[in-house]
């Protein structure tokens, strides 16, 4: 029998690097979830890929801890892809899938994936947007191909770094110079390499996290964050800034140090945000977002000789702790927390009826 709420079951922790951020935010979207509407219904996967029943994850999630830790039980041979869809479908009820997963496994196209084949509703970007902005080699080479400006840039495959890898890499982007692994997120991997063996160590770290990697010229530029929302009709946050207490937005200055300031609304001219948002629907479009998404610009000033917006990247899965700009520009915007979380699911409700119009043969 149907209670009448929808189910939303919120899958966090992953095996990616970005497992920590992850369960970190799993728990302040639980606590923000409205009862009266949702029955939500934690699941949890461990650093070594061990699905959590929903009782022990939220054992886990209660202890604070970042981590799930693996001794947690994992679910059985029985367990039907995610607990209670095909159970609660049957009933009647609505079952919505809100992937909480940052960075590999989760966030590039893979948990997407396995729920379109299970044929769930689910929060956030399908397969294609999903993988293409996950990978920052793939990423820009669409903005590319679609004439939004970026930083100057090269991708390179760890079988190609040889002894004057460093120095043409200086040679071509000026030093200091930012090298990222290609696929992951919340700068983990990220270095700012200010000499030749700077460039060296920085590429030895970032291939440790992915074997494909990305260098980039240093942006002297304001660094703006905007949240978008919605799968055909666009919508669009003020604009916020990031005022790194590092050297760069590093991890420790995300999430650890606090260090970091935060200006939600940014103080741009009305010019500059109608065109940071165009800006950031265009992208969103180019590389087929639906549900939401973060877009990251850095803005040179076309007055003092820059080049104006340039697009950082767009993140399909972006945090939703207390410090997290997806939720503080929407907040700032006039969508509250809990509001957020219902229009997400809604898009992801919309979304599923609509794809499966096309393809119920």
């Amino acid at each position: 029998m149907s209670s009448g709420k929808t189910r939303l079951i919120v899958v966090f922790g992953g095996r990616s690097a970005e497992h920590d951020v992850s369960c970190s935010t799993a728990r302040h979207v639980l606590a923000a979830v409205d009862t009266a509407k949702y029955i939500a219904e934690p699941v949890g996967i461990t650093r070594d890929g061990a699905w959590v029943r929903a009782d022990d994850a939220i054992a886990a999630l209660h202890t604070g801890a970042d981590a799930l830790p693996d001794s947690l039980k994992p679910v059985g041979s029985d367990f039907d892809l995610l607990p209670a869809v095909r159970r609660s479908a049957n009933e009647g009820e609505q079952v919505v899938v809100f992937p909480l997963l940052h960075g590999p496994l989760g966030e590039d196209g893979t948990m997407q994936g396995m729920l379109e084949l299970a044929d769930v509703p689910y929060v956030g970007c399908g397969v294609l947007g999903s993988a293409l902005t996950m990978d920052k080699i793939k990423a820009k080479e669409s903005a590319a191909y679609h004439g939004i400006a970026q930083a100057t840039w090269r991708g390179l495959h760890i079988s190609e770094i040889e002894s004057s890898t460093a120095s043409q890499l200086a040679s071509e982007l000026g030093l200091p110079l930012f090298v990222k692994p290609a696929n992951m997120g919340s700068s983990i991997g990220v270095s700012k390499a200010h000499t030749i063996d700077e460039v060296i160590t920085a590429l030895e770290l970032a291939s440790t996290y992915d074997e494909w990697l990305v260098a980039e010229e240093t942006i002297t530029g304001r660094e703006i964050e905007l949240a978008v929302l919605g799968n055909r009709d666009l919508e669009v946050s003020v604009p916020g800034e990031i005022l790194p207490g590092d050297e760069f937005y590093s991890y420790s200055d995300k999430y650890h140090d606090g260090t970091a300031g935060l200006q939600i609304p940014a103080d741009l001219p009305p010019v500059a945000v109608a065109e940071v948002q165009a800006l950031a629907r265009r992208s969103f479009q180019a590389f087929r977002c639906e549900g939401m998404a973060r877009a990251d610009f850095f803005y040179e000033d076309p007055l003092q000789g820059g080049r104006g917006w340039l697009l950082n990247e767009l993140n399909t899965i972006p945090g939703f702790t207390p410090i997290s700009m997806y939720p503080k520009l929407w907040e700032a915007s006039g969508l509250a927390y809990p509001d957020l979380i219902d229009r997400l699911v809604e898009l992801a409700v919309e979304r599923h009826a609509r794809r499966r119009r096309r393809t119920d043969y």
